[in-house]
């Protein structure tokens, strides 16, 4: 670890992913009237193709093992249970929680208090298989979704340090191939980012051209390269990459703050569930710098039409953390500001797009502040911030006080034209 804020990337990223305390015994269960929230859109909202932003899905058991030439069989990642928990191992390397996050049981009732139920059996099929995710979307009335990973196994500090390229980059194509065949499978409802081998500058590019290729809509990216040892975003490194993902409308995507550790700054003595309270809101106010570096770096005048999706980290923060923009670009970047194209405002109404979840006042307040363009709504299944249950009467409340157009716009259009969806 660098310091007490930032944590430096490491072999042991993909066990640490999900911490172990989260699947301790305790918790408290939520029921949930499941038929009271299932009956699909709400009227309000009829006719709009509602896209969730920000949803998670499990690798399944077997998704490495089974589609691996038979030469790198042994060295795929593959499922152990160890203590009446589900985990990742690659050989006798511990790689972490399988489908850390599931709080939502297979009774449609809510764990909170915890990161996840301990093994899969318990969670809902939804979170790692497709038909009953279908299912679960038609009875939230959500239409599509962009989907992340859900386990450690796609950390770059952890593939790095196996130590073998081949299988390291493997196991990336391998999630990828998934994540389009899960893509076509679902009719172009189910859209799963991809993760790019980011320690190899060649592979990195092939990759990428690759999954642009395939179909994929966007891909995941740390919000400090550094850490893992890589060039940082303004190094000539990322040129070629940020090039084509200019060129072809591809999204890259920061979801929270993974560099800092927000854990440092909560108060010693803490229980867990305060630690994890703090430090959520933490992770997502942290894209805040993220969304800084992109507008000081002058890296969006050289590609003015990036597109960037400031994923899980809310709306509410964003206008006072623009206005501390143009405030230091006047008052500590008197030199590089007059070098620079644009200011704050104008680089995220260019460049940049936010989602909302659990918020009310950001929504009703602050939409036509931003822009009705640059917001998205997300709903986090199946973790533990996540909208559910109630979603569609948390969407239909906090765009209630605006016109159809507007609400077809937040719901659907903006994903669909920051993802190149086919509706």
């Amino acid at each position: 670890m660098a310091d007490d804020k930032t944590i430096t990337a490491n072999a042991d990223d993909a066990q640490r992913y999900w911490l172990d305390e989260g699947y301790s015994a305790g918790g408290v269960i939520r029921e949930v009237d499941y038929a009271a929230n299932s009956k699909g859109i709400h009227p309000s909202l009829a006719g709009i193709k509602i896209v969730d932003c920000d949803t998670h899905f499990s690798e399944p058991p077997d998704l490495f093992t089974s589609r691996a030439p038979a030469r790198l069989k042994d060295k795929m990642p593959h499922h152990r249970h160890v203590n009446g928990r589900d985990r990742w191992y690659l050989g006798d390397k511990d790689f972490g929680a399988w489908g850390g996050g599931n709080v939502i049981g297979k009774d449609h009732n809510k764990l909170l208090g915890r990161l996840s139920y301990p093994n899969m059996e318990e969670g809902h099929p939804g979170s790692y298989q497709l038909k009953p995710r279908l299912q679960a979307m038609d009875e939230m009335g959500i239409y599509a979704q962009i989907c992340y990973q859900n386990s450690g196994v796609t950390q770059a500090g952890s593939l790095m340090a196996i130590g073998d390229n081949e299988v390291a980059v493997s196991i990336l194509k391998i999630y990828n191939d998934a994540a389009i065949e899960r893509q076509i499978e679902s009719g172009d409802r189910v859209f799963t980012l991809a993760h790019l081998p980011l320690w190899d500058s060649k592979e990195l590019n092939a990759e990428a051209r690759r999954c642009i290729d395939m179909g994929i809509k966007g891909f995941v990216l740390p919000d400090l390269p550094e850490r893992l040892g890589v060039p940082s975003f303004l190094e000539d490194y990322w040129a070629d990459f940020f090039a084509m993902c200019e060129a072809t409308g591809t999204s890259l995507n920061f979801h929270l703050n993974a560099a800092i550790n927000p854990g440092g700054m909560t108060w010693k003595g803490f229980s867990f569930e305060q630690t994890l309270s703090v430090a959520s809101m933490m992770f997502s106010i942290g894209n805040a710098a993220t969304m800084g570096n992109f507008m000081v770096s002058g890296t969006l005048d050289k590609y003015p039409k990036l597109k960037i999706g400031m994923i899980e980290s809310g709306m509410g923060w964003v206008p006072f953390c623009l206005e501390a923009l143009e405030h230091e670009f006047d008052e500590m970047l008197p030199k590089k500001a007059k070098t620079l194209l644009k200011r704050p405002w104008e680089y995220f109404a260019d460049n940049f797009w936010v989602t909302y979840w659990f918020e009310s006042r950001g929504p009703k307040l602050l939409l036509e502040t931003l822009g009705v363009d640059r917001v998205l709504v997300e709903t986090d299944f199946p973790h533990p911030t996540s909208l559910y249950p109630g979603v569609q009467e948390h969407f239909a409340d906090t765009l209630g006080g605006y016109s159809y157009e507007v609400r077809k716009r937040v719901l659907e259009r903006n994903a669909v034209e920051l993802y190149n969806l086919p509706f």
